[in-house]
């Protein structure tokens, strides 16, 4: 099967755009998943005369595709309450502006739609990414909170993104959600109820990474199934669990990489997603868009983990037989 296998620049965005292609050019990418982060990509430049062009230009010299783009950081910022110090180190002075909450949510659906133009402007048909959430907090439910609460939330959420989805539609471009802790689709009933806010719009989907399944207990090969008509993406990132008996999945406030956590984002094909099974089910849903591998891995150079990763999922790089295997069996004398 010919698969695009694509590298996500999110955690590289450190590194000058031209840099992050040619490595990704040398490891034997076929395109990358373009942040809009560092100077990767700048949705408030998307009709500036000549910066399109300059970044395909940069692709084609390194012979590399894009089939999708991504904005996770001003994503987050569209919906989430409380807006304080943390989204001030992600969003952007642009969009942080004075810091007043109402403002910074405002100003990061702005950035959004201006996303969607710029994906437009590029070629590109999907935007990956995070839509925050005013209700994460009450996750443990502890203090009580009431279903009224719960509702507004996912109202806010519907209010907050169909303009911005109404762009979306205007530029013929997809907005592929992925499922997260801390978004208002976190795992299977809050998508079931996210898809439910918003009247199942096309313009919304998913973006399929099991790295945050797999510390949840969420099956990721049956929710590429259950979810088939609303996989507009996927993001390969693993997970590790080594749940002893004194950590948990919470991850008891120690950092990334902390051999005391029960569980660790790794790189693709060092943890526990079952590839081979997902793989099969992205086959059998018929996805044809481009397989984005995302290096985290507190505990590997990215400099290796990148073009490991890349080696180790290319393995699940094979068609569906064209035959039944036991077709042959009733053409015996």
């Amino acid at each position: 099967m010919d698969r695009q296998y694509t590298l996500f620049t999110g955690q590289w965005a450190d590194l000058p755009f031209e840099e992050v292609a040619k490595l990704a050019s040398e490891w034997g990418y076929d395109g990358l998943e373009i942040a809009c982060s560092g100077d990767h990509l700048d949705p408030w430049r998307w009709d500036e005369p000549g910066y399109v062009e300059g970044k395909l230009a940069v692709l084609e010299k390194y012979k590399l595709k894009v089939w999708a783009i991504s904005n996770h950081l001003k994503g987050q910022a569209v919906c989430d309450d409380p807006i304080d110090f943390r989204h001030q180190s992600i969003v952007g002075s642009k969009v942080w502006g004075d810091g007043d909450p109402e403002g910074v949510r405002q100003r990061a659906a702005s950035e959004m739609k201006l996303t969607a133009h710029l994906a437009r402007a590029l070629g590109v048909k999907t935007v990956v990414g995070f839509t925050g959430s005013s209700i994460w907090q009450y996750v443990a439910m502890f203090p009580p909170v009431p279903q009224s609460v719960i509702d507004a939330g996912y109202q806010d959420f519907a209010d907050r993104w169909n303009p911005i989805l109404d762009v979306f539609d205007e530029c013929g471009v997809r907005f592929a959600h992925e499922v997260h802790p801390s978004e208002i689709a976190y795992d299977y009933w809050t998508t079931v109820r996210t898809l439910e806010a918003i009247g199942h719009r096309p313009a919304f989907g998913l973006n399929w990474d099991p790295s945050h399944f797999m510390w949840q207990g969420i099956d990721p090969v049956s929710f590429i199934w259950d979810f088939k008509d609303r996989i507009y993406h996927v993001d390969c990132k693993d997970t590790k669990l080594r749940l002893t008996g004194r950590n948990t999945v919470m991850g008891s406030h120690l950092a990334w990489g902390d051999p005391r956590r029960g569980w660790d984002f790794v790189s693709a094909g060092r943890g526990d997603v079952p590839w081979e099974s997902s793989f099969r089910a992205l086959t059998a849903i018929g996805y044809e868009g481009p397989i984005s591998i995302e290096w985290e891995d507190a505990g590997m150079d990215r400099l290796q983990g990148a073009p490991e990763a890349l080696a180790a999922l290319k393995k699940f790089n094979f068609a569906p037989s064209k035959l039944s295997f036991d077709a042959a069996f009733s053409n015996q004398d």
